[in-house]
């Protein structure tokens, strides 16, 4: 068992904490990390990786401080962070090499391990072509493997499944929900249905500080009651409604609109029906959004 315990972690930059007091405890299992841009969620990240340093708090893994581990520590870490850079001349299978041997892998454990990590990211069979003339996501399935290379207990994985399609995701998930029995996975996404079917729990960050953890059920049971689908045939209506509620999305039929509206108090409109939750009306009620999704 892998125990990571994180103890008022906070980080601050001149008068602003980008974390703030953050104490959680992980244990085996995939672990989503949900918040918008500038919550928080990639330093508290980097923080875990030891790539930046806590101004106040510890990291405790499996009764250890992480900076007395300090490589000890570092050999039991996998991260593939947002920006994820190559060198563009060396082929996937060379570039891994690269990585193994900076991780300290001898070279036959490396040559087995390369070999099961492109076939399972479907890179197999063009492992000897320029990684500059792949697509993005055939970039993301690089770094996905590279992350996973030393065989991490503690996998941290910052929004991995960018420029992925739907079937690569897919596979991706069911690769992750595969492999958390043994390991502390943390997932950082904006796609809430990479994280709704696999997660163990969410980890809510808002404004530096964790909102709240729980499992899917729990975190849903908290909707309960303020779900609303609203029906109108009247466009001046629906927009009032934008301006007046959070609206997850708008469905358009021929002779009437719905609106999904998250709310504390049922909108007072004329035909209005509480429905059931779902992961995105979470989202939505906690973090503003720029746009409403119209189907």
């Amino acid at each position: 068992m892998n125990i990571l315990e994180i103890k008022n972690l906070t980080k601050t930059y001149g008068n602003k904490n980008a974390n703030d007091n953050i104490t959680v405890t992980l244990e085996n299992g995939l672990y989503g990390l949900l918040g918008p841009n500038g919550a928080g969620k990639t330093t508290f990240m980097k923080q875990i990786t030891t790539l930046i340093e806590p101004s106040k708090g510890e990291i405790i893994y499996n009764g250890k401080n992480i900076k007395e581990l300090n490589e000890e520590y570092r050999a039991v870490l996998g991260y593939l962070p947002q920006e994820f850079g190559v060198y563009k001349n060396f082929s996937a299978q060379q570039f891994l090499q690269y990585v193994a041997a900076l991780k300290g892998m001898n070279k036959k454990q490396a040559k087995n391990k390369i070999k099961e990590l492109l076939e399972l990211v479907g890179l197999y069979e063009v492992r000897n072509k320029a990684v500059d003339k792949f697509s993005g996501g055939m970039k993301r399935r690089v770094g996905i493997a590279q992350a996973l290379l030393n065989d991490p207990k503690i996998l941290v994985l910052d929004e991995p499944t960018a420029g992925l399609d739907p079937q690569e995701r897919a596979r991706f998930r069911n690769l992750l929900s595969q492999i958390s029995k043994d390991k502390i996975i943390i997932l950082s996404t904006h796609i809430i249905s990479d994280i709704e079917s696999i997660a163990k729990e969410t980890i809510m960050i808002k404004d530096g500080a964790m909102l709240m953890k729980g499992n899917h059920k729990e975190i849903l049971s908290g909707m309960e009651g303020k779900v609303y689908c609203i029906k109108t045939s009247n466009e001046n209506e629906v927009m009032e409604i934008q301006n007046s509620y959070k609206v997850v999305n708008i469905q358009r039929s021929i002779d009437h609109v719905e609106l999904r509206v998250v709310s504390d108090k049922m909108p007072r409109y004329e035909n209005v029906e509480i429905i059931e939750p779902k992961f995105e009306d979470v989202y939505m009620f906690y973090f503003d959004l720029e746009n409403t999704r119209e189907v």
